[in-house]
């Protein structure tokens, strides 16, 4: 019970950060307890450590390019040609807006997403003058498509990397299985927005009152440079497997790129960047893996691993409802990256191989991804959305969050897990 005491009083203190504590602080003072109460040992750590690090410098990387280009402008042109694109139809937007952040979250990681796309579209909204129940919905489109469509790539979600990296699983091969799934999970994103709160958009907006993009671009040249890096980047990540280069090198190599076009830019201001990049995630993520890691020792992840494995038993279809549901619960109420973490040792420890393995892995990074959504303290990136809301004047209550989380959440875990059965199935 000691291990997971610490478990959970290690997630309460992440979650409600007493006195300005921060997430990387409270995850280490977790780490250190179970360090000193013996449920994990020194002797564990480089295990730990050559499970996360390549996943959270990824994540790193990726969240200092959409910075380098966030501060070029390219997001907020984009944006803005979305809203151009919409033609005046409240409806229109929400669907171009969903598309935008699948494609954010897709390619930039979803807590990059979160912080850079949750202040465009609140300008976009006051620029268009709607009301506080339209961009409530525009923001939560921003919100929960970026955590619950980050499936289709490792480098959508630290989710993905760390569940890639555990179970060596290729760029190519995580991409083949996932991307036709988030696919599916867009489409339903939309269908339950417009289905609760599309009633609430505007029948029309004026176009006219909208700034023409390229005035939002800051330095053309970064701004190219991102056209340029972004299927290098695609390739790379595809390619490096193969030579053995990890993946976290290809972004870090790629947001090189971008950095040394910005440095000569004097509209982009690089150092600001790199002291605005989350580094505290590696300490972070380091931290909440040791503190899960003593659930192994006490033999709470053993008996979740035979749990799976009873339900992998019986096929492909109850493997992905046992690993999907159990994780998007566990994520709900702890935070996804400590109930990913658990399901991970879990599977690791089940004994199961083959085609039931692989529906375990990827059920638990549908739940991981989609799950979290039901309530505020299921990501880091929901609490951070909530930050930047509290930030610009929208304020959004738990009890409000809450009911948008029932709402929006089942049906889409749902429509996840159908459409990885069916992936699974048919090939």
């Amino acid at each position: 019970m000691l291990a997971v005491l610490i478990v959970l009083g290690t997630v309460a203190l992440v979650v409600w950060q007493p006195r300005g504590l921060g997430a990387a602080r409270a995850a280490t003072l977790g780490a250190v307890v179970a360090l000193l109460a013996g449920v994990v040992h020194l002797s564990d750590l480089p295990t730990l450590w050559g499970a996360t690090w390549n996943a959270t410098l990824t994540l790193v990387g990726l969240i200092v390019l959409s910075l380098l280009l966030d501060a070029a402008g390219l997001f907020r042109w984009a944006a803005l040609h979305v809203a151009r694109w919409g033609g005046g139809s409240g409806r229109r937007l929400l669907a171009l807006l969903v598309g935008l952040c699948a494609v954010v979250a897709a390619l930039f990681a979803n807590d990059g997403g979160v912080l850079i796309l949750t202040p465009i579209v609140l300008e976009l909204a006051r620029a268009l003058g709607v009301s506080r129940a339209a961009t409530l919905t525009l923001a939560l489109a921003v919100g929960f498509v970026v955590d619950a469509a980050s499936l289709p790539l490792t480098i959508s979600n630290l989710t993905n990397i760390i569940a890639a990296d555990a179970f060596r699983i290729s760029f190519g091969g995580y991409a083949g299985v996932m991307l036709p799934v988030n696919l599916v999970v867009v489409a339903a994103c939309l269908g339950t927005l417009l289905l609760f709160y599309g009633r609430t958009l505007p029948r029309h907006y004026d176009v006219g009152a909208l700034p023409d993009p390229a005035g939002a671009v800051r330095s053309w040249g970064v701004f190219r440079a991102g056209w340029l890096v972004t299927p290098l980047l695609l390739a790379g990540a595809f390619l490096a497997e193969g030579a053995g280069v990890p993946l976290s090198a290809v972004v870090a190599v790629c947001a090189g790129l971008v950095w040394v076009v910005a440095a000569r830019s004097a509209h982009v201001g690089t150092r600001a960047v790199l002291r605005a990049a989350p580094w505290n995630v590696v300490a972070f993520s380091l931290a909440m893996y040791t503190v899960v890691y003593g659930l192994r020792g006490a033999g709470v992840t053993g008996a979740y691993g035979a749990w799976l494995a009873g339900w992998a038993a019986h096929g492909t279809g109850a493997a992905v409802v046992a690993s999907g549901l159990s994780v998007a619960g566990l994520s709900a109420g702890l935070n996804n990256l400590p109930a990913l973490l658990t399901a991970i040792l879990g599977i690791q420890g089940s004994g199961v191989s083959g085609a039931a393995r692989e529906a375990l892995v990827f059920g638990a990074v549908v739940g991981a991804d989609i799950g979290p959504k039901l309530t505020p303290i299921g990501s880091l990136a929901t609490l951070l959305w909530l930050h930047v809301l509290r930030g610009r004047g929208l304020e959004v209550g738990w009890g409000e969050y809450l009911r948008a989380g029932l709402r929006l959440t089942p049906p889409v875990l749902l429509a996840g897990l159908l459409a990885l059965w069916l992936r699974l199935n048919l090939g």
